[in-house]
């Protein structure tokens, strides 16, 4: 997921944005309303977490103003503010969730993982299947000819672009954009590194089973269906 943190306390949400990429997610964070209402006009998030008492705008602002703009991001109140009349008011405004602070973090994760499935349509809930491959976006599991995967955050975040583009070259720059969230350096290998492991762990780690994941020179990577006798 691609989730924006807007929090002007700023050890907050570098721990919140911290703990949401080693879980694999992409986090960006907007210190002030404005901000935040800025960041989710422009950039399709799959959720927002909003505090409510916020410099510039308030949370429950930001809040009516998404929904006055249309926008139908899925949205989590994390406040201090734990009596009931904001609950209420935050959650009539259009937030999907109330998360009182301070919370466990495992807690906001399985927050999110519920507000995930409730959202997502059926494209983005069901598996995700070529060959005998499998990926489950929402558990989170890959198997191959029955047999579990142990991928790393990065690693399922690549398989899972490469899968939704089954057949499509996906470029370096997208992977970078998409499960990196930078602009491309090409002086930089860690993408080269990440899909090796990925190619151990999906394809020579079968062998002989023909393998489903081929860089195409000077453009990038690819999973195709394998290629009969």
């Amino acid at each position: 997921m691609r989730i924006l943190i807007v929090e002007d306390e700023a050890r907050l949400a570098g721990f919140i944005q911290q703990g949401l990429t080693q879980a694999g997610h992409v986090a960006d964070v907007a210190a002030t309303g404005p901000e935040g209402l800025e960041r989710a006009a422009a950039t399709p998030y799959d959720c927002i977490l909003l505090d409510l008492m916020l410099p510039g705008q308030s949370g429950l602002d930001v809040l009516r103003n998404l929904r006055e703009f249309g926008l139908s991001v899925p949205v989590i109140i994390l406040s201090a503010l734990t009596d009931a009349r904001h609950v209420v008011s935050s959650l009539e405004a259009g937030a999907v969730d109330y998360l009182r602070k301070p919370f466990a973090f495992d807690e906001l994760l399985a927050r999110l993982l519920i507000t995930g499935r409730k959202t997502a349509g059926p494209a983005g809930a069901e598996a995700l299947r070529l060959a005998d491959l499998v990926l489950d976006p929402l558990g989170r599991t890959v198997t191959r000819a029955g047999r579990p995967l142990s991928l790393t955050n990065r690693e399922f975040a690549v398989l899972d672009l490469l899968l939704r583009n089954a057949g499509r070259v996906v470029t370096k720059t997208r992977l970078a954009e998409k499960v990196w969230d930078v602009e491309y350096d090409m002086g930089s290998n860690v993408i080269e590194v990440h899909v090796s492991q990925l190619r151990r762990k999906l394809d020579r780690d079968f062998a002989p089973a023909p393998a489903l994941l081929e860089t195409v020179i000077g453009q990038g990577y690819r999973l195709r269906e394998p290629v009969g006798d």
